[in-house]
């Protein structure tokens, strides 16, 4: 059995700003004006085993939250079928609220309250004590013990997350769902709390984490590629990265903003994606040469032109695949 199966669940909302529907699950629509009609939700599918980091990946508004919701009972999809450890996401919500630890993006807890007052907080709520179940958060916790009679709301970014990821911990649930943990947290603080959950794996726990960091993609199990509520693949990160099919090039020159235009006009283009200072230029001929390439840049008066073959990465793969 899975820890999590989910068949055909779609989620739509509808948005009096745009007039247009939203959600999870793809929406074909009878036209493109904002008073078509939505029709049925052809809705997504996956499964997450046991003992794995099965890894969300998405911008903002792709539907991750709305998963994450979905999956610990604090709503209900539109259609489709779901359950967490074989228990139904509606008929036994009860039971799945005993048995997951959910990590919201914002920080959820009591700031008013002390960090040793909220850790003692939710483990009365499951009926628990910390030091019941001290051993599963003791690496974690040992951190901001220190700190245990501060109030949570003058904690630093990294000592909040700590925090959070404690009091979803404390009743010993078998699947942990984390819904982008490291928005907005420092990149030595990410890098730590990666590592635990790592350790949290090897323990047996089941996790779900959704980012917006492509970078973080490597660090999962497995990955779901989500954009506008649709799946777009879901493998292991190295078989993702496998698939991509194209020649991958790396290009600079002086005027990068003239140089994105003139890539993207390229017959020979596939799809052309600013990366840092750099751009990333996707060949769907494997025979193609850099030096065509840097001549044509050239006759469009370009200087300092630096044309270099890279292996692609999942945020490459995103791109590629978001355009299809």
């Amino acid at each position: 059995m899975n820890a999590i199966e989910v068949k055909n669940i779609s989620k739509n909302y509808f948005s009096k700003k745009s007039g247009k529907f939203a959600g999870v699950g793809k929406l074909p629509t009878l036209g493109d004006d904002s008073n078509s009609v939505p029709l049925q939700g052809l809705g997504v599918t996956f499964n997450v085993n046991k003992g794995e980091i099965f890894g969300l990946i998405g911008p903002d508004g792709a539907g991750k939250t709305t998963i994450f919701r979905i999956l610990t009972t604090l709503i209900l999809a539109d259609s489709g079928t779901a359950t967490v450890v074989g228990f139904d996401v509606v008929k036994d919500y009860k039971e799945i609220r005993k048995t997951v630890g959910y990590m919201p993006g914002r920080f959820s807890l009591y700031q008013d309250l002390t960090v040793e007052e909220n850790l003692n907080f939710f483990a009365t709520v499951f009926n628990t004590t910390v030091e019941e179940n001290y051993e599963l958060i003791k690496d974690i916790y040992v951190q901001i013990e220190p700190f245990k009679k501060r109030r949570a709301g003058k904690l630093s970014g990294g000592m909040k997350q700590k925090l959070a990821l404690s009091c979803a911990l404390i009743h010993k649930p078998s699947v942990l769902f984390l819904d982008e943990p490291t928005t907005g947290v420092d990149p030595v603080s990410r890098k730590e709390f990666w590592g635990m959950l790592k350790h949290l794996r090897d323990q047996g726990i089941t996790i779900v984490v959704s980012t917006p960091y492509m970078d973080e993609a490597s660090l999962c199990d497995r990955i779901a590629l989500i954009q506008k509520g649709e799946f777009l693949k879901i493998d292991t990160p190295a078989n993702i990265i496998k698939q991509y099919n194209n020649k991958l090039l790396s290009v600079k020159s002086d005027n990068m903003a003239l140089l994105l235009k003139d890539l993207r006009s390229n017959k020979a283009t596939s799809n052309c994606f600013a990366f840092g200072d750099k751009h990333h230029v996707s060949v769907d001929n494997e025979q193609f040469k850099t030096e065509s390439l840097e001549l044509f840049l050239r006759e469009k008066g370009h200087s300092n032109i630096e044309v270099t073959e890279i292996e692609p990465t999942v945020e490459d793969c995103f791109m590629e695949l978001s355009q299809i």
